[in-house]
């Protein structure tokens, strides 16, 4: 099986323009292909995480991965998708993003100066010192209005209304693929399937200036068996990095994934042979929560090493049978946190964001979600003293979420 058909069996692949053509090119290892990180946070979630995993499997097949940094499409942002305008972001913000970026991508992909290694590159440098006029006549002389209004990225920005700042993002988008093409010799894009009108954009203004072929694939969406977006939480995004989703949180949001969602997330997201995986489509009940084991220390090893996905597995299974465990995800107190020698049981809930604010913790608290040292609290004024800590004391929002309270 070549890689291509290994990427269809595992349910990645949604839209090609040239199936065969794309298929000869990946199975010989012959794509310089590049995906687009637009640099809106600093740090890469989940929902770039299947694009990372593409790019690995794709590098590891002998193709050439090319990591777009937007620092210049950042300065627009992206309105595929969105209702909202998003924020426009300052020029150091956009470069602090993109050299974190780099750093979480390592973890996936090779950088270096070999034929198959990566290379990072940041349209900045070609886009922010465009003239307007040159671009205009140069560019924008390709598109058609009426096509682009009626491109699927524009769709949820019309009917708020779309500013002529991300009308321009198609373009932008564009002329990258062009400018890899011709520097990089970047032969296809890939990317997430909202994406698929931008990147046909490219391609046609490859042929357009050039007379040149180029491709474009995009790349599931990873959607839950209700539809929505994976990699979302009551509290936010699912971050790869640790600082703001920890790797013990990260290892739970996997492990507590939809039943009729589980092989799937085996099959697009990690590395597992198709064969074990397929083993597992039968599997219910015990064996069922087993494969989520699976995939939660699976992904969270390929983010976060060996060692915090030790970690993290080793605390599921000790909150699951009701010990402590020095792996635990800790809540430190200090003498400061408390008031008249106790800290607030609210507090706790919101200082360790097992819930997102005092008003979701007294819900949770006062509707008898909430249990300290294995007992049920629902006074939502309950206090703790440093004594009543001890050595550690758990907290516990629902049946899945907790924290070790501990006093610094």
């Amino acid at each position: 099986m070549g890689i291509y058909e290994e990427l269809v069996e595992r349910g990645l692949l949604a839209q090609v323009t040239d199936e065969n053509e794309i298929r000869e090119m990946v199975n010989a290892g012959k794509a310089t292909f590049y995906i687009g990180f637009d640099p809106t946070a600093d740090s890469l979630h989940v929902g770039h995480f299947m694009a990372l995993c593409l790019m690995k499997r794709l590098q590891m097949a002998g193709n050439k991965p090319v990591a777009l940094v937007g620092g210049g499409t950042g300065m627009i942002g992206d309105p595929s998708g969105r209702s909202d305008l998003r924020k426009m972001l300052t020029v150091e913000t956009i470069q602090h993003n993109c050299d974190c970026f780099r750093k979480q991508m390592e973890r996936f992909i090779h950088f270096g100066d070999g034929k198959d290694d990566a290379i990072m590159v940041n349209n900045a440098d070609w886009l922010l010192n465009l003239n307007y006029i040159e671009f205009l006549r140069d560019i924008g002389v390709h598109f058609s209005v009426n096509k682009m209004l009626a491109a699927r990225c524009y769709e949820n920005r019309m009917e708020q209304g779309l500013t002529f700042l991300e009308f321009n993002y198609m373009l932008m988008q564009a002329y990258d693929f062009y400018r890899l093409y011709q520097d990089y010799g970047c032969n296809m894009q890939f990317g997430g399937d909202d994406q698929w009108s931008n990147m046909l954009a490219g391609t046609e203004l490859i042929r357009k200036k050039l007379g040149k072929d180029a491709h474009a694939m995009t790349i599931t969406l990873l959607l839950n068996s209700e539809g929505k977006k994976m990699g979302k939480t009551a509290s936010g995004a699912v971050w790869l990095d640790p600082e703001k989703t920890s790797p013990y949180d990260f290892y739970q949001y996997w492990r507590n994934v939809d039943d009729a969602d589980v092989i799937k997330c085996l099959k697009m997201l990690t590395f597992l042979p198709l064969e074990e995986i397929r083993a597992m489509e039968s599997w219910q009940g015990a064996e069922l929560n087993r494969a989520k084991e699976i995939l939660a220390y699976q992904l969270t090893e390929l983010v976060h090493g060996k060692e915090e996905a030790d970690k993290a597995d080793a605390a599921a299974k000790a909150v699951f049978s009701g010990a402590a465990s020095a792996d635990m995800p800790t809540f430190t107190v200090t003498a400061a946190d408390m008031t008249d020698g106790k800290i607030d049981l609210l507090s706790i809930l919101t200082g360790s964001k097992l819930c997102s604010s005092r008003g979701d913790a007294r819900r949770n608290v006062e509707q008898g979600g909430v249990t300290v040292a294995d007992a049920k609290v629902t006074d939502s004024k309950a206090a703790y003293s440093a004594s009543e800590i001890g050595d550690g004391m758990i907290v516990k929002r629902g049946k899945k979420n907790f924290v070790r309270v501990v006093m610094g």
